[in-house]
């Protein structure tokens, strides 16, 4: 693993008066990044999704976040996660990420979105 990157879960509360605020928790951890094949790309394309990359790590680390951050500060970059694979023969997750509209939202601070 050669990429720390940002597993980005969020959660979503109610006030006393019934605005909804999202609260965004980031767990760093190590990932393999790597380009997603032509076979990927030209299927999910064909389902409207833009993939970009594909992230390896080990399935420890993953809890179903759906949000990915990638660098830090202005080269911070979010990618949403559109697909998981489970690889029993090494007990690694790939996430297939694409940039999606609304993910991009507090790339500055992923924990306090400022």
């Amino acid at each position: 693993m050669d990429d720390l990157i940002l597993l980005i879960s969020e959660s979503y509360r109610k006030d006393a008066i019934g605005n909804v605020t999202v609260t965004e928790t980031a767990t760093s951890v190590w990932a393999h990044l790597q380009s997603v094949t032509r076979a990927e790309w030209a299927d999910a394309g064909q389902n409207g999704l833009q993939p970009q990359l594909v992230a390896v790590t080990p399935i420890v680390n993953y809890n179903g976040e759906q949000i990915v951050q990638i660098g830090s500060g202005e080269n911070a970059r979010r990618y949403a996660v559109y697909r998981t694979y489970l690889d029993p023969d090494n007990d690694s997750i790939e996430l297939y990420l694409e940039r999606k509209a609304g993910v991009a939202r507090g790339a500055e601070n992923p924990v306090t979105g400022a």
